[in-house]
Order: structure tokens, then sequence, then C-alpha cells
């Protein structure tokens, strides 16, 4: 892959983009419409274990799309529950694309359980990936991160507050919040910010019809949010309008569980 081509355009490295229907595809999708070269990142065995299943080939199909977009692309396959795999994702994409100027945190392991019934495995798979696996693509894009962007890069990580009958997921997103927002103190001197968004619920193909309903009447614009509506604020946490927000969990999700 040639590293000067479009090389005015700055590169952004969003994992969870397994699923065209997922948010990470739909923030993969407006970068590279705004001008960006997008890496993304999937697991498919992860997807082949969940009701929705893996797709063979769709990782080219969608790289396929952000390059008609004008984007080039790059698909990732990574197991985020590895320690090595995060730095070793950030340096394929710099090898490939050239210096990451933004990492989109979409992924997530999740799997319902609640405090009496989450076994110590699937509390320790929750943390790799939604935590340490954070982590350690955050620590790889600052050790990467070069000192001629100083003061464009941003990084911004998906969390969530659902915890009740989803206990290890919502102990790792919330201990996620915790680096985050460590990241945007410690990585200021570099010019790179960090911030969090809750979207809320987002039916990206998990949500049974009742569900939704329910979802959207406890939602005070009464409408469940689409992926597109994250993909938008990331868009402008990217930009340089955003660059002066730093250190927020920011709650994107239409006014749910407000009094309606």
């Amino acid at each position: 892959m040639d590293n000067d081509a479009h090389s005015s355009r700055p590169v952004v490295f969003v994992t969870g983009a397994s699923r065209p229907e997922s948010i990470g595809a739909a923030i993969a999708r407006r970068q590279a419409a705004l001008g960006w070269d997008v890496a993304f990142a999937f697991w498919d065995d992860y997807d082949a274990s969940m009701p929705w299943g893996a797709h063979e080939r769709a990782h080219d199909a969608f790289a396929d799309e952000l390059r008609e977009l004008g984007a080039r692309a790059l698909p990732v396959a990574v197991d985020l529950s590895h320690p090595e795999s995060p730095g070793f994702a950030v340096e394929r994409v710099r090898a490939a694309l050239g210096p990451v100027q933004a990492l989109v945190a979409s992924h997530a392991h999740s799997v319902d359980s609640g405090l009496l019934d989450t076994s110590v495995e699937a509390f320790d798979a929750h943390f790799a990936v939604n935590t340490r696996g954070t982590w350690l693509l955050i620590k790889a894009f600052a050790e990467q991160f070069p000192a001629d962007l100083s003061g464009s890069g941003r990084i911004v990580a998906l969390t969530s507050d659902h915890t009740a009958h989803n206990l290890p997921y919502g102990a790792s997103k919330g201990a996620l919040d915790r680096i985050v927002m460590a990241a945007a103190v410690e990585l200021a001197h570099l010019g790179v910010t960090a911030n969090l968004i809750n979207p809320g619920p987002i039916d990206t193909g998990w949500m049974t019809p009742d569900l939704a309903g329910a979802l959207a009447a406890e939602t005070a614009l009464g409408r469940l949010g689409t992926p597109q509506d994250t993909a938008d604020l990331v868009a402008f946490l990217l930009s340089p309008s955003g660059g002066w927000i730093n250190g927020q969990l920011l709650h994107s999700n239409g006014g749910f569980h407000l009094p309606v």
C-alpha cells in the first residue's frame, strides 16, 4: 500500500467495525466521507459466537465501500484479548497508512450475566477486551503519535452505564472510563484529547421489536438512537472545532431515562 497516496488525509483507526450495521462502521463511513483514511478492526471469532454471526468477506466489501468514498482503507483482524495484539494492530496501521491521528475505540465484549451468575472466566474476558485492550490501544497510539501532529490528536471511546444484569460488561466499561480520563491529562502534552461517548441504546441488530419500543418510550425524543447519531458526534470531536473538549463523558442519547 502506497503511504504517499493521499498523504494529506489524516488517519483514523476505528475498532469494533466488524458489521455494516455497527456503530463502528458508521463512524468509519463518516470519517471517510470527511476526508480521512480509515483502518478498522474486527474479530470474526467473537462475531461467530454471537447471534448475528460472522460474515465471510464482509470486511473486504466494507473496505471497498470506504475506498469508494475516497479513503485508503485497511481491515485489521485483531483479538484484543491478547496483550500483544493492540500494539501490533496500531503498528500495522501506521506502517500501511501512516501515523494514526485519531483512535476511536468502539469495540466491546458483551455477554449478559449478573452478579450471581457471572463466571470468573467471563469477568476476565470482558476486562481483557474492554478495559485492558483499550488501555493498550491508547498506549500504542500515544507512543507512535508524531511531534509534527501535536495539537491534533484525538481519542474517543464508547462507554455504557448498563451494569445490572450485565455486570462484567458494565464494570469493564466503568474502568475504561477512568483510563480515558487519565489519558485526557497524561497525553495533553502531546496535544491529544481524550473523551467518552455514552450513546445509550442503539439497535444494531440485537433488539427485539418489543425491546426497541420500550426503550424508545424511555427516551425523551421518542425514538432510538442510530449509529449515525454517534458517528456525527465523533466527527465533531475529531474535527478542529472539537479540539477544546477534553476529559468529558458525553451522553448522546436523546434524553434516555430522563423523566418523560
